[in-house]
């Protein structure tokens, strides 16, 4: 059993340290592509923010709104009126530094990593990255360097419409349904609404953005010429993003616990 484990921890480390090569080299290919002509790169990579990012606004600031409502409510519940500043701490604490970033993610993850794994598979399973590689055109700079970007991009992005969503939704819940004062409620929110609070936010959700990016290009290039793979990659494309996603909360909830 302890072999077992052992070798699953290694399996896992290596499958980091593939995605983690794969996204730097996406970085180090974005100089060359900026220096050698970056036109035809930066059409696929708005592409893929708009349809990661703009197509998804609605569905984002909806689901924000729900959880600002639900969250807001189980703390008046918990904590009873007359705590209105706690209620704008708790609610910081709970949607900007864990909420926001991850569920934004499994939107994102939900919506557009099985639509990336199945469009690569498809382009590989139809001979169209062998045919792009003929002409010339290496297919890491012009398939995953922009959808890489993009996808982080987006999860950046959804991610501060979802908390602005999430805290101005759960004070229209807070101010109709408990009366609770903008400036008691400000007070509570702004005093824990940090730069470092935000930092967090938008760093885990630029880790999630590009691991997501990652996981979803190698999973879509890793078909053979089966056309049963598609649904099988964009399967393992959304099942190894979720669980990615918990490990790099996790690890950087710790680390900024023990700090």
């Amino acid at each position: 059993m302890v072999t077992a484990l052992l070798d699953g921890l290694v399996t896992m480390i290596v499958y980091l340290y593939d995605l983690t090569e794969m996204i730097l080299k996406a970085f180090r290919d974005s100089f060359l592509v900026i220096r050698e002509g970056a036109r035809p790169v930066l059409s696929v990579y708005l592409r893929q923010v708009y349809f990661t990012g703009l197509e998804a606004v609605k569905i984002v600031i909806s689901t924000a709104l729900i959880i600002g409502t639900v969250v807001i409510t189980q703390i008046v519940s918990i904590a009873g009126t007359g705590s209105e500043s706690l209620t704008g701490k708790v609610l910081v604490w709970i949607v900007v530094r864990e909420l926001g970033p991850l569920l934004t993610a499994i939107i994102v993850v939900a919506r557009s990593g099985t639509a990336i794994a199945a469009e690569l598979s498809q382009m590989k399973i139809g001979g169209e990255i062998e045919s792009l590689a003929l002409l010339g055109i290496p297919p890491e700079k012009y398939l995953i360097l922009p959808r890489i970007f993009g996808v982080a991009t987006a999860v950046v992005v959804l991610t501060i419409y979802f908390e602005i969503g999430a805290v101005l939704g759960s004070f229209l819940v807070a101010s109709f349904g408990w009366h609770v004062p903008w400036e008691q409620y400000s007070q509570g929110v702004f005093a824990v609404l940090t730069i470092w609070e935000l930092a967090l936010s938008l760093l885990k959700s630029l880790l999630f953005g590009l691991f997501i990016g990652a996981i979803c290009c190698r999973q879509g290039l890793s078909v053979g010429k089966s056309v049963t793979q598609i649904p099988q990659a964009a399967t393992k494309a959304v099942m190894q993003s979720l669980f990615l996603l918990f490990i790099i909360d996790g690890i950087i909830s710790l680390f900024f616990l023990i700090r």
